[in-house]
């Protein structure tokens, strides 16, 4: 086929039409982003760095994982480009205060939906579910949580988990630790008896580790959500409706397949599909 400077000019034209085209299209499904948002010219959002494979670093220090995928096509229906998301890096203790203090417009970063943290910030609608296991030594003699009533347990500042305990079995001794390698690493060296934390988390730990195991007690089964400023309901309404979309367009499904092993990732997909939670006594 002959390629002329007219015919590339017009196939140039169709290319860039269409794009436009694709772009108006997604604008028409979502309401409106707010203009504070537009004025900024970037989505500012909280996502973990160390909870694979929802959030983490891979070998180049660039965030990878399920949620930062979603973080990223947020700013994808907001502005046209995954590059329009500005990502930080938060934890349990200072995702809620970097919100709060102006630092992001929105936290994707494991947060689940409590009436607790609704006093100080909105959610938007819940898009996964999540419970709380715990794992022990591989030689340990716990076989249930109230067998941990006396003991040493490590949960992560801000985590969920401490409200639990502290309310469900408050004779436990809870060392509050940062992260979830120094949580392991306490285990591991014997300063603590049980490391309480997100199923998801302990399922791939357990896996990998086989110097612990968990102790197969689940509770405080609960829902996460986007963490939103108080009363910015246009901000809302969009996040919301970009997660129905991404739902609706099947990206969640491809995100667990890029970032979850082969064996696990029906569990995980399980986690992100609101039909198939479990119920507990706990």
């Amino acid at each position: 086929m002959q390629y002329t400077q007219s015919s590339g000019a017009f196939a140039l034209f169709g290319l860039v039409a269409g794009l436009l085209f694709s772009l108006a299209a997604t604008a028409q499904e979502l309401p409106a982003v707010p203009d504070a948002i537009k004025k900024q010219g970037v989505v500012r959002i909280g996502i973990k760095c160390d909870y694979p494979p929802d959030g983490y670093l891979d070998n180049a220090g660039k965030p990878q994982g399920i949620e930062v995928s979603l973080a990223k096509q947020l700013a994808v229906y907001a502005f046209g480009s995954a590059d329009k998301a500005e990502l930080t890096c938060v934890t349990a203790a200072n995702r809620i205060p970097s919100l709060q203090g102006g630092k992001i417009d929105a936290i994707i970063a494991t947060l689940g939906i409590s009436d607790e943290r609704r006093q100080v910030i909105d959610f938007s609608e819940k898009y996964a579910w999540g419970a709380s296991e715990v794992v022990v030594p591989e030689n340990s003699p716990v076989k249930k949580l109230a067998d941990l009533g006396g003991k040493t347990v490590v949960v992560l500042k801000g985590a969920w988990q401490i409200a639990w305990f502290e309310k469900n079995l408050p004779n436990a001794n809870l060392l509050k630790l940062d992260s979830v390698s120094d949580a392991l690493q306490a285990l591991m060296q014997g300063r603590a008896d049980g490391y309480a934390h997100d199923l998801a988390v302990l399922q791939e730990l357990a896996k990998k580790n086989k110097k612990v195991k968990l102790v197969g007690d689940l509770y405080q089964i609960g829902y996460r959500g986007v963490g939103l400023r108080k009363d910015e309901p246009q901000w809302a309404a969009f996040v919301n409706a970009a997660i129905a979309k991404a739902n609706k367009d099947g990206l969640v499904a491809k995100w667990v397949k890029d970032y979850v092993e082969a064996d696990t990732q029906d569990i995980v997909l399980n986690m992100w599909s609101l039909d198939k939670v479990p119920t507990t006594t706990n």
